[in-house]
C-alpha cells in the first residue's frame, strides 16, 4: 500500500499568513479530485460496472483502491480536510485517475508539491543541446538524468529499441522500460545481463539520492512491476557506467551492433548524452534506413 500521512494537522490561526490561501486549495484540490473521479467510468480502469450502480464513474473507495490508499484519508481529501499528501500518494492518484500532463501538473500544485516525474520538456535539456540531438542522426542518441529518466531524444533513438513516442513521458525511463516494455525487452539481445548490469548501476548512483523522493518512487516501482528487477537489486551489485558494446533487435532493420558511449554534460553521474554509434558497416546502413523510417514517420 502506498504510504500516505492519515492524521490531520493541529488547527491554526485563522487568522494566521498563508491560511486562507492554504484553504482555497484544498477546495480547488478536492473539487478536481471529484471531477476527475465522477469523469471515468469503471471500465476504464478494469472494473466491471454492474448493475446497480448510481454514482457518475468511480466511488471514492475504488479510487482509494486502485491508489492502494485508506479509503477514510481519501474521504478526507475530497472534503478537504487539511490533511499531509505525499508525492508517492498525489503519483498513484494521477495514475488511478488518468491524467494528462497538464492535469497531473495541476493536482501537484494544488497539493502544493514538486512532481519527482519528469515532463517532456525537461528544463535540463537546452535548445543547443537537442538541435545537437539532431545533428547526431543517424546515429541513435538520447539525454538522460542520473536516474536515467529519457529527458530527450533525436528521431532515430525513438525508434531503436520501440516506438518511444507511443510511451507516455512519465514512463520514459530505461530502467523501467527494460524492466517492463515488451518492445523493449524483445530488442535487447542479452537482457538477462543488461538487467543486472542496469541495477547494479542504479544501485551505485542511488547512494547519493537515498532520501529522495523520485528515487524511492522509481525503485518501488521497479521491485513492484518486475520480479527479474528485484532479484538482480538483491544481489547488492555495484558498478559504474562505462562504455559497451550493444546488440539491438529492431523491429525496421533487424539486428544490429553499436557502441555506447556516455558523453556527461555536467558533474560525474549527473546528466549525460548517450549515443550508440554503429559498430561495423552493416549496422550503419541498417542505422541510416532506420533514420529514413523515423523522419518518414515523423512527416519530414
Amino acid at each position: 500500500m502506498v504510504q500516505e500521512t492519515a492524521t490531520a494537522r493541529e488547527p491554526r490561526d485563522a487568522d494566521g499568513p498563508g491560511t486562507r490561501a492554504s484553504e482555497i486549495r484544498r477546495h480547488e484540490l478536492a473539487a478536481f479530485l471529484r471531477h476527475r473521479r465522477e469523469h471515468i467510468t469503471p471500465e476504464q480502469v478494469g472494473l466491471p460496472r454492474g448493475r446497480r450502480r448510481r454514482t457518475p464513474g468511480l466511488r471514492r473507495e475504488e479510487v482509494a483502491q486502485l491508489s492502494a490508499v485508506g479509503v477514510t484519508w481519501y474521504t478526507w481529501l475530497e472534503q478537504a480536510r487539511d490533511i499531509q499528501v505525499s508525492v508517492q500518494v498525489l503519483d498513484a492518484l494521477a495514475r488511478t485517475l488518468l491524467l494528462d500532463s497538464s492535469e497531473r501538473a495541476h493536482l501537484f500544485n494544488l497539493a502544493g508539491a514538486v512532481d519527482p516525474v519528469p515532463g517532456t520538456n525537461c528544463p535540463s535539456a537546452t535548445k543547443a543541446q537537442r538541435i545537437l540531438l539532431d545533428q547526431l542522426e543517424p546515429i541513435p542518441a538520447c539525454i538522460q538524468n542520473s536516474r536515467y529518466d529519457i529527458i530527450a531524444y533525436n528521431r532515430t533513438y525513438g525508434l531503436l529499441l520501440g516506438d518511444l513516442d507511443a510511451v507516455p513521458p512519465e514512463d520514459r525511463n530505461v530502467m523501467l522500460l527494460c524492466c517492463t516494455n515488451p518492445d523493449w525487452r524483445t530488442a535487447i539481445v542479452q537482457l538477462e545481463e543488461t538487467m543486472r548490469l542496469m541495477a547494479a548501476k542504479f544501485r551505485a548512483s542511488m547512494a547519493d539520492h537515498l532520501a529522495e523522493p523520485a528515487w524511492k518512487m522509481l525503485l518501488e516501482r521497479l521491485t513492484t512491476e518486475s520480479a527479474e528487477f528485484r532479484a538482480a537489486w538483491e544481489r547488492h551489485e555495484v558498478v559504474s557506467s562505462r562504455s559497451k558494446r550493444k546488440e539491438f533487435r529492431n523491429a525496421h532493420v533487424g539486428t544490429l551492433a553499436v557502441d555506447h558511449t556516455d558523453l556527461w554534460l555536467g558533474p560525474h553521474n549527473g546528466a549525460r548524452m548517450v549515443t550508440y554509434a554503429p559498430a561495423d558497416e552493416d549496422s550503419r546502413e541498417k542505422l541510416e534506413k532506420l533514420h529514413t523510417i523515423a523522419l518518414e514517420r515523423r512527416g519530414a
